[in-house]
């Protein structure tokens, strides 16, 4: 039983890591990428739909990605809802497609999103810290002998020291990602 309460941990921390990593993917670096976009939200017909429900989004030049909507008629929703994600990206329409030109990213713009970088990866040791509490109050809630109490919040501490050191490699790999010109 109380390996259940460590393997529920890991199991939560995994999954904070996982979803950073998905955060770092909407965090652009200079080159087009389609995740970029996962946040984009647009008002379509009242409703709000996410964009990769209404569009196919290509890549065809590494600075440029090209959206072709499955209704025309919400091609103006769909740049408002770009425009309004503030991703840095102005939309062009030529009354079929929306193509977006990936400007190249200033010095200001590049420590800007180091920024938010470093503020995505403390939220998740944030999480991860919170994981830790709430495991350890279930070891005492358990009611184990000292010492089995006293070691299983040592196992989950370690799970702690494990998880923020991948939390900031991964962090050091996208800094590195973004300041690379």
């Amino acid at each position: 039983m109380n390996e259940n309460i460590i393997k529920q941990a890991e199991e939560k921390m995994k999954k904070s890591v996982e979803t950073l990593e998905k955060k770092f993917t909407t965090v652009r670096a200079g080159r087009a990428n389609p995740a970029s976009l996962d946040g984009v939200m647009v008002s379509y017909y009242g409703a709000m739909t996410p964009l990769k429900q209404l569009v196919t989004i290509s890549v065809p030049e590494a600075n440029q990605l090209l959206l072709k909507p499955f209704d025309r008629s919400c091609l103006g929703e769909i740049e408002k809802a770009i425009l309004a994600a503030n991703l840095g990206y102005t939309p062009g329409n030529d009354g079929e497609t929306i193509r977006i030109v990936i400007p190249a990213l200033t010095e200001e713009r590049r420590k800007e999103l180091t920024k938010q970088v470093k503020s995505m990866a403390e939220d998740t040791k944030v999480a991860i810290r919170n994981i830790r509490q709430d495991a350890n109050k279930e070891i005492e809630r358990e009611e184990y002998a000292e010492d089995d109490e006293k070691r299983l919040q040592n196992d989950v501490q370690e799970l702690v020291n494990e998880y923020n050191k991948i939390i900031e490699n991964k962090l050091k790999e996208k800094e590195q990602e973004l300041l690379t010109v």
